[in-house]
């Protein structure tokens, strides 16, 4: 599902306007953005947990050639699942 499905979704569901879909939506992403910016978790019960993730730097090397280069640090973003949607999800 994309970000364009899910909006008409939450629409359907909830009885509202195209566009009063996509604002809450749009805002909901928004506010979860700059919450994992400022380094702020984002934990959704059930669901699972956004945090910001510092890397150190390394030496790699170019696959291609061989030849080693620095890799800067960098911080990304990771998702970690929740145990109620890990458990629903391995349903055997």
């Amino acid at each position: 599902m994309n970000k364009q499905e899910l909006i008409i979704k939450f629409a359907e569901k909830e009885g509202l306007s195209h566009a009063d879909s996509r604002f809450v939506i749009d805002m909901f992403f928004d506010n979860m953005e700059r919450s994992i910016i400022k380094g702020e978790g984002v934990e959704i019960r059930g669901f699972g947990s956004f945090r910001l993730k510092e890397y150190e730097s390394y030496t790699g090397r170019n696959p291609k050639t061989g030849e080693k280069i620095k890799i800067q640090s960098k911080k990304l973003p990771v998702f970690k699942v929740g145990k109620e949607l890990k458990e629903r999800v391995d349903i055997r």
